[in-house]
């Protein structure tokens, strides 16, 4: 039985383990679980799954939790950055899910690797912001980091069984989100349910406003390279708004090996709980007799040009993702808010980009500083201080 320490419980990736994790009792326990403000969910999640360890964000939403719980079953509950890192570091967890939004995520997922811990990543930011430092720590420790992310899952499943020097290109695919045909001239007036109503997959808000920027796509694509240790020159993407073919590797000889499916997170997340095996998920069969056709298109990046600034971002290397990164956080909340517009959030990205200069990273606090700072700085342009 395999025991599971799952960051991000109460959110999109985190529902989906839990059922996947409840489909098959004999199979896994959960040994910790970390929310953010849905107590109410998490309530019924510690009830449900019996974690020995919690964490939430605060000590006052600490306290409430404890008051919402049986005295006779309640488990030890921490709160904050320390409460992540334990639940991240569990002794009696085998696999941890890092399922956190954003660059919160990156402490809690490099204490587990720290603590030899495998990784199920779902939060594509800790390699974004610290590739080279967290990959190094994956194979000096000889974990395994398992991708959750359904384009990475693609990749990792068309990559068994043929060797890494046989490659030649990893295709990410793009559904394009709510805007791939809008009116180029009317972006800058789209309101944030428009955002939000993406055509094919249920996810979380920031991930959803991400995918109709298409700075999802870019994230991921700086994923890709430090996860497959493929040069950023030999990953593209292509729009594909059908989400059946999840991802494509190309081989030397021509081929082109891809994993298809429904747009369901429950098969990736599953994959990497099981790796190598395969468990029933409930996810609904393909039948390409039901589908009108494929169809592929080339990024438009006019209007997508955040997509264009992860491909800069990975070309200036060092620091500079980490800074992107937490510009598109800024931007994207502020966005959400009601304080800027659709358009506004590449805009505020590339500034911060623009007045930064790029250089080594050695350690994990120094992505911090250098995360705080582009966040200060994206707020100081954007008039949020």
């Amino acid at each position: 039985m395999k025991s599971l320490s799952i960051l991000g419980s109460t959110g999109s990736i985190g529902v989906s383990t839990l059922d996947i994790v409840a489909s098959h009792p004999e199979r896994f326990r959960v040994a910790a679980l970390t929310a953010g403000n849905n107590l109410e969910l998490f309530v019924r999640q510690i009830k449900t799954f019996s974690p020995r360890l919690v964490s939430v964000l605060t000590e006052e939403r600490a306290r409430q939790l404890e008051g919402m719980l049986p005295a006779g079953a309640r488990p030890e509950i921490a709160w904050g950055v320390p409460g992540l890192i334990a639940a991240a570091t569990a002794a009696d967890a085998d696999l941890v899910v890092a399922a956190i939004v954003g660059a919160a995520g990156l402490v809690p997922t490099a204490a587990a690797i720290e603590a030899g811990k495998d990784v199920a990543l779902a939060n594509k930011e800790t390699l974004v912001t610290a590739g080279h430092l967290i990959m190094s720590r994956v194979r000096e420790k000889g974990v395994n980091l398992f991708p959750v992310d359904s384009e990475h899952s693609a990749v990792f499943q068309s990559l068994q069984g043929h060797r890494a020097s046989d490659v030649t290109r990893i295709i990410l695919t793009a559904s394009g989100g709510p805007f791939l045909h809008y009116p180029l001239d009317k972006l800058a007036q789209v309101s944030v349910a428009d955002a939000l109503n993406h055509p094919n997959w249920s996810m979380g808000q920031k991930i959803t406003i991400d995918s109709a920027t298409m700075m999802n796509k870019g994230l991921e694509v700086i994923e890709a390279r430090w996860l497959f240790d493929v040069p950023g020159e030999r990953i593209a993407v292509n729009i594909h708004p059908q989400s059946i073919i999840h991802s494509m590797v190309e081989y030397t000889d021509g081929c082109v090996i891809a994993q298809l499916g429904v747009p369901d997170m429950k098969a990736p997340i599953a994959y990497a709980l099981t790796y190598p095996e395969r468990v029933v998920t409930g996810v609904k069969p393909l039948d390409l007799t039901d589908l009108s056709g494929l169809t592929f298109l080339k990024p438009d990046h006019f209007r997508f040009p955040a997509l264009q600034l992860a491909y800069r971002a990975m070309s200036d290397g060092e620091s500079m993702p980490a800074v992107m990164n937490a510009a598109n956080e800024v931007a994207v909340e502020a966005f959400l808010k009601g304080r800027i517009g659709f358009t506004d959030i590449s805009r505020a990205i590339e500034k911060t980009m623009d007045v930064h200069q790029p250089h080594s990273l050695g350690s994990i606090e120094e992505v911090l500083m250098v995360d705080r700072w582009a966040r200060e700085k994206t707020r100081e342009m954007l008039g949020l201080k």
